[in-house]
């Protein structure tokens, strides 16, 4: 470190103002306050002793005094930034009084402790502060010291004055430049931000792009949007951009409303800028976070749409006092901007959900039109088939979950759309899945959906079937097949109505109805631990139980003729007679496989009757079990039940065989034919 022991007195009062000339031609260019403190450091201590040279500005914003030092007389390092409240530096008191400050030795003062004591470090002993004023504005205060006492005197005062007013002048040029830049910068980040909004609908896209711009203009760490849940009256966190953080702020999850400073700029409709220290005061996790990463300086400003607040714009900086004045104002205009943005990508993401949930009802009704579900009515007169209609008027007027039980093909399904149809869901979507049909790994993503890139062969995003049921009826088939580790989840979608899709944190809402159904004994279930308890008790809101046909057998011949009437038109065949001893033994059988197994029984009939009499495969009857009671069927063979038909068709006609009533009619043969089957078949009228 340089020494000086010239004094004032030394030097001749021409060469001094020469000097000052000198340097005032030499620093008149600088357009950096930087390079202006390092060029004084070499050419001042020509003409003041001094060991160090500071510029101390007045920032009005925060009203501290923040100092630029440089150390020594050539190029040492800058030390710079450091703000001090206007009563703890005596730049302070320059500013305040607009008097030169004189001090002979700072060890014996007791004025500015926090700042004398940093000084005293650097070896300082003696200081001389004087005023940088311009016509227009107090700017701040010059400040040179020395390592040695009582270096400055009055003497130095008026020298060092007309210096300070050289320097002031060209400070105020360097800050009128600083201010236009900034300027510029500003209605640089404003255009930016505008051009983003308007050419991007992405808002993770957008959203990088808008905080590389404010970081040049307002350099700090965290970005993010909060994004409002009205349901739950709390926020999400809806984007994050941090690069550097250490992990502690994670992205989605709830954030509770009262507790977040969030809150306060989101109730009060105006920005909030908190200190550390002042952060310290809300217990959230947030706030705690943030600190744990080293935040000094944080910002909210609310996302205004309208008269609406659509969440809250955050920033934070490690830096203090970062968000002045004008930082608060252009920031304020950039979440004006996003919250644009935002409703507008929000607005996009619910157009792109619904169209894509369109595209899947689509096709889905499309597949559902292709199935074999041919029930245009629930068939039958029975009391237990009554009793079940009645609970349906019941429960279908409310959105109460309902569990269908009964054994395999009793019409689980068709009771599920009967319901849906007179429930007050019925223009919206009917959604079915059988859960024993999806592979395991499978059913969650088809429950629930899933994002592109979820899991191998996940090649673009998919709506689950919850979504595509919103505000309608989800029907899962074979609910009883739903493996255990899935059906906490499904628990959580009939308590909380929302859920996320595989590979995805955002939480979806859908108002739906669930209508299960099983033919297995679920409570046994719950017993040896195959199925959640809880879910159970969920599903069992109102239990309805289909009855099996072999309990409704007066429904039996109703069915008959309504599957024959329909195959046969399917078919292009007339079909007018049932054969009573063929409809007997239907009605006595025990039906393990209920409407389905009639049903396909009827249709087998259809194809093979080649008259108008349906000619019904008894013999695939023979080795079902029977009803309790009922007497045994002879032994048939397909040469049997023939011969029982055509002898039935002619006992009908009076054993009349030609003509256009005839027996050879009805059984589509000609009368020739007719004769030659009657004779092998053993068929003769009795005298």
């Amino acid at each position: 470190m340089a020494e000086y022991d010239q004094t004032f007195s030394s030097y001749q009062e021409p060469y001094f103002y020469k000097t000052i000339l000198e340097v005032s031609k030499a620093i008149a260019v600088y357009r950096d306050l930087t390079d202006l403190i390092r060029d004084l450091a070499v050419r001042l201590p020509v003409i003041v002793p001094m060991n160090f040279i500071a510029v101390a500005l007045h920032r009005p914003e925060r009203q501290v005094i923040q100092d630029f030092v440089i150390e020594g007389k050539v190029s040492a390092d800058i030390q710079g930034g450091i703000e001090w409240a206007l009563d703890e530096h005596p730049a302070g008191t320059v500013l305040t009084t607009q008097e030169p400050y004189l001090c002979s030795n700072i060890s014996e003062e007791t004025c500015y402790p926090k700042a004398f004591s940093a000084m005293q470090e650097d070896g300082i002993l003696s200081l001389c502060a004087v005023p940088l004023t311009t016509a227009l504005r107090p700017l701040g205060a010059l400040l040179f010291a020395s390592i040695h006492k009582a270096t400055y005197d009055k003497t130095h005062v008026e020298l060092l004055q007309l210096i300070g007013n050289q320097i002031a002048i060209v400070v105020d040029n360097i800050l009128h430049v600083q201010e236009l830049r900034k300027e510029r910068d500003r209605s640089r980040l404003l255009l930016e931000v505008n051009n983003a909004v308007v050419s991007n609908l992405e808002l993770g896209e957008l959203f990088s792009s808008i905080c590389t711009s404010v970081r040049r203009v307002i350099p700090h760490e965290i970005t993010s949007l909060f994004r409002y849940v009205p349901e739950t009256h709390s926020f999400k966190r809806h984007v994050l951009d941090f690069p550097s953080g250490k992990g502690l702020l994670p992205l989605g999850g709830t954030i509770r409303f009262d507790d977040t400073p969030a809150g306060q700029a989101f109730h009060s409709r105006k920005a909030v800028q908190l200190t550390d220290v002042e952060l310290k005061e809300y217990q959230s996790p947030t706030s705690q976070q943030l600190l744990a990463e080293g935040m000094k300086s944080v910002f909210y400003a609310p996302l205004l749409v309208g008269d609406q607040v659509l969440g809250t714009l955050n920033m934070a900086s490690s830096q203090e006092g970062l968000f002045d004045e004008k930082a608060l104002e252009l920031l304020m205009q950039v979440a004006g901007q996003i919250a644009i943005a935002f409703d507008n990508a929000l607005a996009y993401e619910k157009i792109r959900e619904l169209k894509e949930q369109l595209e899947q009802e689509n096709v889905y009704l499309k597949n559902e039109i292709r199935t074999e579900q041919n029930f245009e009515d629930i068939i039958g007169e029975s009391a237990e088939l009554k009793n079940v209609l009645q609970q349906l008027e019941v429960v279908a007027p409310t959105d109460s979950t309902v569990l269908i039980q009964g054994e395999t093909g009793t019409g689980k399904e068709l009771i599920a759309r009967a319901l849906h149809h007179l429930s007050s869901r019925k223009e919206r979507a009917f959604v079915k899945l059988n859960c024993a049909a999806i592979p395991t790994g499978l059913l969650e993503s088809e429950l629930f959906g899933h994002e592109k890139g979820a899991f191998t062969g996940a090649i673009a995003s998919k709506a689950g079937r919850f979504e595509l049921a919103n505000r309608g009826t989800i029907f899962l088939d074979e609910v009883g097949e739903i493996p255990l580790e899935l059906q906490s989840k499904l628990l959580r979608v009939l308590q909380e109505q929302e859920f996320e899709r595989l590979g995805s944190t955002r939480t979806i809402r859908a108002d739906v109805r669930l209508v299960a159904a099983t033919n297995r004994d679920l409570l046994s279930m719950v017993e040896t631990g195959e199925f959640r308890g809880d879910l159970y008790y969920r599903l069992n809101v109102f239990p309805i139980t289909v009855p099996a046909l072999r309990t409704r057998s007066v429904d039996i011949p109703i069915l008959v003729r309504y599957f024959t009437q329909r195959y046969a038109r399917r078919m292009n065949k007339t079909i007018e007679t049932i054969p009573t001893k063929a409809m007997e033994t239907l009605s006595r059988y025990h039906w393990p496989g209920n409407i389905r197994e009639l049903e396909n029984l009827i249709e087998r009939a259809v194809i093979l009757s080649q008259g108008s009499a349906l000619m019904l495969p008894l013999t695939d009857l023979k080795a079902a079990p029977r009803l309790e009671g009922s007497s045994p069927q002879t032994k048939s063979t397909l040469k049997g039940v023939e011969r029982d038909h055509i002898l039935q068709v002619i006992r009908e006609t009076k054993w009349v065989i030609g003509g256009s009533s005839g027996a050879a009619a009805r059984l589509d043969m000609k009368r020739t034919t007719l004769i030659s089957k009657m004779k092998k078949l053993n068929i003769s009228r009795p005298s």
